[in-house]
Formats: structure tokens, C-alpha cells, sequence
């Protein structure tokens, strides 16, 4: 199953509130998220990186939902619909950025300068990060506060507002805390350059 399939089959079995539908058509055919890097040099940087994103930070928060010390010790439960709603949408900022190119790049062999694909981030709508992704959700379908604030804080900051509000948002939502870490494991452990040797 390709990572197109498995994210569709996802979002179909999982997310079913008002205007999800016209979401996921946006996603298939209005938009460059099934093509989309998810990075422009470092993790998922190729096409399709976006999705298969996505779907390790949804594999990876569910997996960290599932811990017995999550449900037991901290009293985490979070509906399968939210879960999927924050991990498989929470970088949608990142649609329509990425341009491909080339870049020149020395051969450690022979010395020789070469060009080499890489993509350029141009964002067209520089909203922020995460408060991009709950903008253009919100656009289709009403978000619940607890994802909202999961997805605009999913990188743990954003901008450079005071740093104060991180750890309220995080304390205060412990979703958004559970997609931070999901959201790093994804990108640092699964996909990061470590983990392509």
C-alpha cells in the first residue's frame, strides 16, 4: 500500500466531522500534499515526503497514546478522531512551498562540482507554522480547541513569541504535548539522516 492509499484510508475510516470530505478533495486535487517534501534538505526531503510524514507522526502518537504509563498514570485519552485529525494534518502549512531545483554539490571522490536535485521553500502565505495548519483546516472543518492547539504548538514554538506560552499550551493541552513528541520521534528518529544510514 502506498503512502497516498494508507493516509486516505486513514483519514476516511477516522475523521468524519462536517466538511472533512471537502478536506480531503482539497488534499487529492487542489493541492500538492500527496507530491510535497516534507523538508526542503533534511527529513522527507523527496516527493511524497509530506505524507509519509504524516503518517509516522500519526503511527508514532498513537504509539505513545497506547503506553500504559500515558493512560494509566496521566489519564490521556484522546478520541481516535482527534488523533488523527492532529497527526495527519498538522504540517498542511507546508503545502505548495516547495519548489524543486538543483544545487551544486563537490564530489568527495573526484572533486568535481555536480548538480544535484534539491527544493526551495517559498511559502506563499506566511501565516506562521502550526497557526497555518489550523488556519487552513479551519477553513473546512471546525477544530476542536484541544487539536487546534495540539497542531499550532506541535513543534513545541513557533515564532518568537514569548516562550512562556509554550509550556502553558503544552501543560494546559496534553495533546499538544503527546504531538510534539510524536512530531520529533517522526522527524528525528525515523526520518532524520541517522536513520537513512
Amino acid at each position: 500500500m502506498s503512502g497516498k492509499e494508507e493516509f486516505i484510508e486513514l483519514y476516511q475510516e477516522l475523521i468524519h466531522r462536517e466538511g472533512a470530505d471537502a478536506l480531503l478533495d482539497y488534499l487529492e486535487n487542489k493541492s500538492d500534499f500527496f507530491t510535497c517534501p516534507a523538508s526542503a534538505r533534511f527529513h522527507g526531503a523527496y516527493v511524497g515526503g509530506l505524507c509519509d510524514h504524516s503518517l509516522n507522526v500519526y503511527h508514532c502518537l498513537t504509539d505513545y497514546l497506547a503506553r500504559e504509563r500515558v493512560q494509566e498514570l496521566y489519564g490521556l485519552e484522546v478520541p481516535p478522531e482527534s488523533a488523527a485529525i492532529a497527526a495527519l494534518l498538522h504540517d498542511l502549512c507546508k503545502i505548495g512551498c516547495y519548489k524543486a531545483g538543483t544545487r551544486n554539490v563537490k564530489n568527495e571522490v573526484t572533486g568535481a562540482w555536480e548538480k544535484v536535485p534539491t527544493f526551495y521553500y517559498e511559502d506563499p502565505l506566511p501565516y506562521g507554522h502550526g497557526e497555518k495548519s489550523v488556519y487552513i483546516i479551519s477553513g473546512f472543518m471546525k477544530l476542536k480547541r484541544e487539536e487546534a492547539m495540539a497542531i499550532r504548538w506541535h513543534m513545541g514554538f513557533s515564532g518568537g513569541e514569548d516562550s512562556r506560552l509554550v509550556g502553558q499550551a503544552l501543560e494546559k493541552y496534553p495533546l499538544a504535548f503527546a504531538l510534539s513528541v510524536a512530531d520529533m520521534e517522526a522527524t528525528y528518529f525515523l526520518e532524520g539522516e541517522e536513520a537513512q544510514i
